[in-house]
């Protein structure tokens, strides 16, 4: 009994992680720059400014790994927000 009641634990936990990884995406054709100076790591005012700015320039990003022709955003910091960006959505 004890060892099915963390079992149930274990797999409620794992469902609300995934949940909350879900609904915390942010958007990178939607937010603004202090949405994604917040949300993204190694991305502080100036990183999100030039995402905005690339944006408004060059249109909608039509994928995740499209943030990557950003100037300034490089295979690392793509690696570090993979799960928590979508360019799906509102």
């Amino acid at each position: 009994m004890k060892a099915l009641m963390k079992m149930t634990a274990v797999l409620l936990l794992t469902a609300v992680s995934g949940w909350v990884l879900a609904v915390g995406q942010i958007n990178i054709n939607s937010a603004d720059a202090e949405a994604l100076a917040n949300g993204l790591e190694g991305v502080g005012p100036a990183k999100a400014e030039a995402i905005v700015t690339h944006r408004n320039e060059n249109g909608p990003f039509e994928s995740v790994e499209a943030l990557a022709n950003v100037k300034g955003i490089g295979p690392k910091v793509l690696e570090l927000n993979i799960e928590r960006i979508t360019v799906e959505g509102e």
